[in-house]
């Protein structure tokens, strides 16, 4: 196996079944339905500026290792999570979905991609794009926004270069995945809490004064307005 496969292995992919040890999309999801690779993507256009509030994003405010950056030799950026315990894809898409609302909510929903899904994994990196005829392939951070205008490479990448890359990166522990989940709970939003009437608390307090802002003050209950009412006709200083 070549430095390039036994990264992907490290990070991404599931054991082999049986005897067959081949690195391809079929071990990003395994027989029971589980996986170690999370990707989140963002494409029509490619847009860095974004994306990159992703990538920094779960290093400082979640405390996560570093994901791998790819562009998808198409239109877009793509950012690769390796867990060192494989989860389930509804598992998955859940840390995903609390990623695309912590930093790219204001994105629209059909720019971004969250794989694993209903349909299955994305394809694995670097791989020959038959729709476009361009390759895929992980690039440091620091040549992300290099590729804003065309995220894909005409020629395959070299392989040692994709494993430097890959070798530089950590997975996921359990208790890490644990803890950022808990901090992209969503918060309960309450609603406001309505305003205490001030018109009473601030109204004159001689007892002419008082009595008419009982009567006028539509927050108080019927009956206290009425009472304030006939206290007002028969209070001699009221006249």
């Amino acid at each position: 196996m070549g430095r390039l496969h036994a990264e992907l292995s490290r990070l991404y992919l599931c054991p082999p079944a049986g005897d067959r040890d081949a690195v391809d999309d079929s071990r990003l999801i395994d027989a029971n339905g589980l996986t170690r690779a999370l990707v989140l993507g963002l494409a029509q256009p490619a847009d860095w500026d974004a994306m990159s509030r992703v990538w920094q994003g779960v290093q400082a405010d979640l405390e996560l290792p570093a994901p791998a950056i790819a562009v998808c030799g198409a239109d877009g950026y793509q950012l690769w999570f390796s867990l060192v315990q494989p989860v389930t894809v509804a598992q998955a898409h859940d840390f995903l979905e609390r990623l695309r609302l912590r930093y790219l909510s204001t994105v629209a929903p059909r720019r971004i991609t969250l794989s694993p899904g209903p349909a299955g994994h994305t394809r694995l990196v670097p791989a020959l794009q038959a729709d476009t005829g361009q390759w895929s392939a992980f690039v440091s951070s620091d040549l992300a926004a290099v590729f804003a205008d065309d995220p894909s490479l005409d020629l395959p990448p070299g392989e040692d270069n994709q494993a430097d890359l890959l070798s530089r990166l950590k997975s996921m522990k359990p208790a890490e995945l644990e803890a950022a989940l808990e901090r992209l709970q969503p918060e309960e939003t309450l609603p406001p809490a309505s305003a205490p009437s001030t018109k009473i608390r601030h109204a004159p307090q001689d007892p002419r004064s008082f009595l008419q802002a009982v009567m006028n003050d539509a927050s108080v209950p019927l009956a206290l307005r009425i009472e304030a009412a006939k206290a007002l006709l028969i209070d001699p200083q009221s006249r």
